[in-house]
C-alpha cells in the first residue's frame, strides 16, 4: 500500500495559530502581545509553526486585535479576526478552520500563543504522524494528551460543529479518542501555559 512518502505530493498541513486570548488573569494584557526575547509573544508561535513545517500559516487575533497587527510582524501569515473572542477558544477554532476553506490544505495542525515551551521540535513530531485527511494526532506529555493537535481536513467540519464556548476539539477528541495518535513530547518540550501573573516568570 502506498503512503505520502513515497508517492505523491507532499502533504500540505497549514499552521492555525490560536490568538485571540484576552489575558483575564494576568490583567487584561492579550496574550499575543506578552514580551518574549524582546519580541511579542504571537510572532514567537508564528516562528515555531514556520520552523517545524506547517504552511500555509493562518493566525486567528481577537483581544487587542488592531494593536497586535500594528505591533507584531505577522508576515506571511493570514491573520483574521474573532469577533467573539471573548466566548472561549471553540468561536477562535471555528474562524480559524472557516479562514482555511480554500487554502487547499489537507490538514491543519493548531497551537496555541501561550504555550512558549513548545518549539518547532514537537511540532514537527506531530507533522509526521500524518497519514491522512481523517489523521487525527496530538502531542503528549508523560502519556498525556495537549496541543499541538492536528486534524486531517475530513473532520474539520464536524469540529466546527462541535467547538464552542472553551471546549475548542475537545469534544472531537473525546468521541473519537480511540483514532487519535498520541505522538510522546514530553522529552523535548514543555506543555506549560502563561495564564496567571506568576507564569509571566516564564518568559524570557
Amino acid at each position: 500500500m502506498s503512503d505520502h512518502t513515497t508517492h505523491g505530493p507532499a502533504p500540505v498541513i497549514a499552521g492555525l495559530l490560536l490568538a485571540a486570548g484576552g489575558g483575564r488573569r494576568l490583567g487584561g494584557r492579550p496574550k499575543a502581545l506578552l514580551p518574549h526575547h524582546g519580541r511579542p509573544l504571537v510572532e514567537n508561535a508564528v516562528r515555531v509553526l514556520r520552523e517545524a513545517g506547517c504552511g500555509p500559516l493562518h493566525v486567528v487575533l481577537g483581544a487587542s486585535a488592531a494593536e497586535v497587527r500594528e505591533r507584531a510582524d505577522l508576515t506571511g501569515c493570514v491573520v483574521v479576526d474573532n469577533p467573539d473572542w471573548t466566548e472561549g477558544m471553540g468561536s477562535s477554532l471555528r474562524v480559524g478552520l472557516a479562514s482555511l476553506a480554500g487554502a487547499g490544505a489537507d490538514a491543519v495542525l493548531v497551537s496555541l500563543v501561550d504555550q512558549p515551551g513548545i518549539g518547532p521540535t514537537a511540532v514537527a513530531r506531530v507533522l509526521a504522524a500524518y497519514r491522512s485527511r481523517a489523521s487525527l494526532a496530538a502531542a503528549a506529555y508523560d502519556g498525556e494528551r495537549g496541543h499541538p493537535v492536528l486534524f486531517g481536513a475530513d473532520r474539520w467540519a464536524d469540529i466546527a460543529r462541535t467547538a464552542t464556548g472553551d471546549q475548542g476539539a475537545r469534544v472531537h477528541l473525546k468521541r473519537h479518542a480511540g483514532e487519535v495518535t498520541l505522538v510522546e513530547c514530553g522529552d523535548v518540550a514543555q506543555a506549560f501555559d502563561i495564564d496567571t501573573p506568576p507564569d509571566l516568570a516564564r518568559l524570557a
